[in-house]
């Protein structure tokens, strides 16, 4: 719920102002009742409870009569002379019906001094006819002490069931990080699945706990948690320039020292230029390098039919990657996702695009976006203003050097010495090769000499560059324009 307060000081001053509705966006329905009634306690409130199974019934007493129905329900709280909370679970299936909205309009219209209706549940949306009506509020997750806490208490039981050394502080401030972004209750319940899995935890439970972290927080996959095999940022062949930067925002991550300068974290980075020239693998490598989990974000399925529900799902997901901060969030052709279609679609593309620069304009410093692009141009001119990337970054076809180390690093790969091929004779050859061609000349060469059941030679890897026409040549034209193009608006890579 974009633009929803979200602290717990916020909600004590909603409740105290006495306004009469309050659209309150929570996954943890038990936290959110129990912080409403500690609120309420303060201000000398009663707390009602409606749910669709037992109907409305205050703190302690039985439901009121044939409110299952939420219309008798809000019905009954338009009757009511005292004061109180309201507080309605379920709210989803509540606010899909027209007349219950009808029904919570006039309940708030007609509330008493000192009463206020609560709509809870997790990724609400206020519908048009309560927008002057209604304030929205958005549950917070757990702190990073709540989890801690929770994490203890964990490692205590094991310890005392001699399943576990005892304390640990560096694996409970870990796996309590991993925890980060959901409700107390799914962070108990993933815990204890992984003790039964396990029968323990330790630290190679990290990698499992972040993996089913994301299966609970983006059930419509529109993240992907990309494993992290790529190995690091040394892999990558050439770029100097752009690596030297990560290497500078790296090093200030978590810095105390960088705080005290007054340094923000770093934010993100666009990747334009050849395809096929490692944008992507620098994305794998920098979240392996800076130790943290990488989100793929795929736009295409974001996209949805009805009205507002594509700006829903990507309001979530970006939730979700908050929620696995710190984390690399890495959006692979971003043009393709985020090109506006003016009016053939509806303006959904124009809404999707104004949803994610306010979130790029907002995020949190824990989430490092790496947005890949070939085809920049088809980018809206928004998302090149200033302050959206920290940088923007042009990757050029790799130079002589660079090939070298390509064909180094894609030969060691398939477990052949580097060594025994003349590489400054195959650097020269692939001129104007990008690092994509490279590998497919050395994966080509394989097949060649696994078909004749010899060893690899220079002499294969120099025959099957000579069948390849690189997109350097194919592609002439736009690679030239896209060079124009960088010369001005972006920083060379290499």
């Amino acid at each position: 719920m974009i633009g929803a307060v979200d602290s717990t000081t916020d909600l004590r001053v909603l409740l105290r102002s006495r306004h009469p509705l309050l659209v309150v966006e929570a996954d943890d329905e038990e936290r959110l009742l129990t912080l409403l009634r500690q609120l309420a306690a303060e201000a000398g409130l009663p707390v009602w409870t409606w749910t669709a199974a037992r109907g409305l019934a205050r703190d302690g007493m039985t439901a009121q009569y044939r409110t299952a129905d939420p219309r008798t329900a809000l019905a009954f709280v338009a009757d009511l002379a005292t004061p109180g909370v309201f507080v309605f679970c379920d709210s989803q299936t509540l606010l899909s019906d027209p007349v219950a909205r009808r029904g919570v309009k006039d309940a708030a219209g007609s509330a008493e001094p000192g009463q206020t209706i609560v709509l809870a549940g997790p990724d609400l949306v206020v519908p048009p006819e309560l927008k002057g009506v209604a304030l929205p509020w958005s549950l917070r997750p757990p702190t990073d002490d709540e989890l801690l806490d929770l994490v203890r208490g964990a490692m205590s039981d094991l310890a005392a069931r001699g399943m576990a050394a005892g304390s640990d502080p560096a694996l409970e401030a870990e796996l309590a990080g991993a925890l980060r972004g959901l409700s107390l209750a799914d962070a108990q319940h993933l815990l204890q699945q992984t003790v039964l899995g396990n029968s323990g935890l330790s630290g190679k439970d990290l990698p499992r706990v972040r993996a089913a972290k994301m299966e609970l927080l983006d059930s419509d996959g529109v993240l992907e948690l990309v494993p992290a095999t790529a190995g690091t940022l040394a892999r990558v062949a050439g770029l100097a320039s752009l690596k030297h930067w990560l290497e500078l925002r790296g090093r200030a991550i978590g810095s105390e020292r960088a705080h005290e300068m007054g340094l923000d974290a770093p934010r993100g980075i666009l990747l334009t230029g050849v395809p096929g020239c490692g944008k992507s693998l620098v994305a794998k490598t920098l979240a392996a390098t800076w130790g943290r989990p990488l989100l793929l974000l795929d736009p295409a399925r974001i996209y949805r039919k009805y009205v507002g529900e594509s700006e829903q799902r990507l309001e979530a997901a970006l939730r979700t990657a908050e929620a696995m901060a710190p984390a690399v969030l890495w959006i692979d052709e971003i043009e393709k996702g985020f090109a506006t279609g003016g009016d053939a679609d509806g303006g959904v593309s124009e809404r999707l695009v104004g949803t994610f620069l306010r979130w790029m304009q907002d995020r949190p410093g824990g989430v490092f976006l790496v947005a890949t692009a070939n085809d920049v141009a088809a980018l809206p001119p928004e998302f090149l203003r200033k302050g959206r990337f920290d940088e923007v970054f042009f990757v050029d076809l790799p130079g002589p050097a660079a090939r070298r180390a390509v064909f180094e690093v894609q030969l060691s790969a398939r477990r052949h010495d580097p060594g025994r091929f003349d590489l400054e004779r195959l650097s020269a050859t692939t001129e104007g090769f990008s690092g994509a061609e490279i590998e497919a000349v050395v994966v080509g060469a394989l097949y060649r000499a696994f078909a004749t059941s010899a060893d690899l030679t220079t002499g294969d890897l120099l025959a099957e560059a000579a069948s390849v026409v690189p997109l350097s040549v194919s592609r002439a034209e736009e690679v030239a324009a896209l060079r124009a193009w960088a010369a001005e608006r972006a920083v060379p890579a290499d």
